[in-house]
């Protein structure tokens, strides 16, 4: 690691420890030239799945995407941000451990379908009335009688 500092080549490691819940090492780093110190972060380079769309086009796995479609969902109800932060996680750690290269954009959906059921029924139809494109207000009362049927698989976790 070259130092930020004088752009010597030679650094040393002092200290290291795990940080971000494990997903990261935090290295403390010291300059062998000019003993300055500084801080380094090291995590695994994981690869997501390519999205493909309806119409067979192939895209990258855009987290900012996903995360738009979730807060939408949950404007304005009353849920935390950790919540949040936890269901779009357990999303991108279900797409990473199916160890696919391609995954469809229908099962991503249905991901979100069914953390959203377990933190907010009412977002939960706001997604379903846009995912699975209600045509009238019949396929709206279908959707929360179905809901009204099933209980949650989690509640409020």
């Amino acid at each position: 690691m070259h130092c930020p500092f004088c752009s010597a080549p030679d650094t040393r490691v002092i200290d290291s420890r795990l940080a971000n819940d494990g997903d990261q090492v935090r290295r403390r780093r010291e300059c062998a030239s000019c003993n300055e110190r500084f801080t380094t972060y090291e995590s695994a380079e994981l690869n997501m799945p390519r999205i493909v769309k309806q119409d067979g086009s192939r895209m990258p796995f855009k987290e900012e995407k996903l995360s738009a479609g979730v807060m939408r969902a949950l404007e304005k109800r009353p849920v935390s941000t950790e919540q949040i932060d936890d269901a779009l996680n357990r999303i991108k750690h279900q797409l990473l451990a199916a160890g696919e290269r391609e995954i469809n954009s229908a099962r991503i959906g249905n991901m979100v379908m069914e953390e959203l059921l377990a933190l907010d029924q009412v977002a939960y139809i706001r997604f379903a009335s846009v995912y699975l494109d209600f045509s009238d207000i019949n396929a709206f009362r279908d959707a929360i009688e179905k809901l009204e049927q099933t209980k949650s698989p989690r509640k409020n976790r």
